[in-house]
């Protein structure tokens, strides 16, 4: 149902941090904290951060959404797992989109270069849909402060930030950046609108706790990247015992 009565409260909060989060992506390339080989220790615990937020926060709400639903008439069959299903559903989704990518990245030589066109459209489409979940979460309440969500957010969105410009180079640098942040501030804007949002959280949450635990470790696992395990488990316990007693 749209919202067409007074501004809310609490709008003037949230939009402001909605622009917060889409100015990472427009100056992440200037805050000097990439760097691929060795992985830099800040996008490590920036790693842990976002993990941690998905464990102590978001995975806790997929039983919920999957309660709410089974109110709405989703099938009754295995109702106590649609959540985690749809967190798997994300997880399986980005972890498509890097396989697409890195194999349009890498000619029949063997030479990495950047993806094609293409595919650049597909997979800053889908980032694209990912940064307007996170804006449109911003109204959520249920996920607790929502400041410690920003910060979690922001942390990771220099993580896939790192990852779009190793993928596509310049062309992300020059239209992808703004497409994304340009996704947060409209997230924002649709969950501003909308005040029946309880079955689009119910979808939401989960499967943004999916793809985010895939966009972290696809960046953190590989042995090449010569990752900081002690940057990523800091970052990880740090913020989950803030989470915890916050």
């Amino acid at each position: 149902m749209l919202s067409i009565g007074p501004v809310r409260s609490d709008a003037v909060i949230v939009f402001a941090l909605a622009i917060t989060l889409a100015l990472i992506h427009l100056f992440a390339g200037r805050l000097g904290v990439g760097g691929r080989i060795p992985r830099s220790r800040w996008l490590s615990i920036a790693g842990g951060v976002s993990v941690a937020y998905v464990f102590v926060h978001l995975l806790p709400d997929v039983g919920e959404a999957a309660a709410t639903l089974a109110e709405r008439g989703a099938p009754t069959a295995f109702a106590e797992h649609h959540g985690y299903l749809i967190a798997l559903l994300g997880f399986v989704t980005f972890y498509g989109l890097e396989q697409l990518t890195r194999r349009s990245n890498t000619d029949p030589d063997g030479i990495v270069e950047s993806a094609g066109t293409g595919v650049f459209w597909v997979h800053v489409g889908s980032f694209a849909a990912y940064n307007a979940i996170v804006g449109y979460l911003l109204w959520d309440r249920e996920l607790g402060s929502v400041l410690l969500f920003t910060v979690a957010m922001a942390l990771h969105f220099l993580v896939t930030d790192d990852g779009l410009r190793e993928h596509h180079g310049q062309t992300y640098h020059c239209r992808g950046r703004w497409i994304l942040s340009a996704a947060v501030i409209a997230g924002a804007g649709v969950g501003y609108a909308f005040e029946d949002t309880e079955l689009l959280l119910a979808v939401f949450v989960p499967f943004l706790a999916g793809g985010i635990i895939l966009n972290v470790i696809k960046e953190e696992l590989p042995s090449d990247r010569e990752s900081r395990f002690w940057a990523f488990a800091g970052g990880a316990a740090s913020y989950a015992a803030l989470l915890l007693f916050v």
